[in-house]
């Protein structure tokens, strides 16, 4: 399956990691089953934000409340790695929970997708849908 993502939230991703560097930034993705059409950035609470990140667990309460209230639904999550490569790191690998979550991790300018899966994660085709 590809996922359409929005040049908007593509653009907010590249700005929000090179805005942090060298932290990571983090935060949660918004859309449906096929696309990403939102994003709402979180404060990164981990005590070694240059090299992990711990989305504000407020953040996820309140998007994952207002989903069930009907509101923008939640599909995923997003981080960067300042100085690694657009893929999940051996630390996101072993926190993962393997729950079909779309994963949109940001380095060196380059946005990538992943599901998270019972597997693993594995790689997520995406296109941009332009504004």
């Amino acid at each position: 399956m590809t996922v359409e993502l929005s040049s908007e939230v593509r653009d907010a991703l590249l700005l929000e990691a090179d805005q942090a560097h060298p932290r990571e930034c983090c935060g949660i993705l918004l859309g449906g089953t096929e696309a990403i059409d939102g994003l709402v950035s979180a404060r990164n609470v981990h005590s070694l934000p240059e090299t992990h990140f711990e989305i504000d667990p407020q953040a996820l309460v309140d998007n994952h409340r207002t989903a069930r209230s009907g509101g923008p639904q939640v599909v995923g999550y997003y981080h960067s790695h300042p100085n690694g490569l657009a893929e999940p790191s051996a630390t996101d690998r072993a926190s993962a929970a393997h729950d079909g979550s779309i994963w949109a991790i940001i380095a060196r300018g380059k946005v990538s997708l992943w599901r998270d899966g019972d597997d693993g994660f594995a790689p997520l085709p995406y296109r941009i849908r332009e504004r």
